[in-house]
């Protein structure tokens, strides 16, 4: 099993940054991919970014250029520097890793961002 955890959601003006962290934990394989997704009200969930353990980096067109994901292998954590940000980004964001034919997700932080 794989446990996820998140923190560094809240509450941004537009314009503003946040950072979102995931540590995982628990039986992880050397080969996985590490990302976000997120889900706004009445939306479907849909990838924000994602890293594999190679390194290999994934973003969806709408934050492209505006958010950042890395990962740190060796202590199981990914990161998303999130600048610029808009109101359209509000959503509560999941962190996900993917390992052979499982998916393991976290509980969702919020992230808001006023106009």
């Amino acid at each position: 099993q794989v446990q996820l955890v998140e923190s560094g959601g809240g509450l941004v003006q537009a314009g503003g940054s946040l950072t979102l962290s995931c540590t995982a934990s628990g039986s992880i394989f050397s080969s996985n991919v590490m990302g976000w997704l997120r889900q706004a009200p009445g939306k479907q969930r849909e990838l924000v970014a994602q890293i594999s353990s190679g390194g290999v980096t994934n973003y969806a067109t709408s934050v492209k250029g505006r958010f950042t994901i890395s990962r740190d292998t060796a202590k199981n954590t990914v990161s998303l520097q999130m600048n610029s940000l808009k109101p359209e980004d509000t959503a509560v964001y999941y962190c996900r890793l993917a390992q052979t034919t499982y998916d393991y997700w976290g509980r969702g932080t919020q992230v808001t961002v006023s106009s």
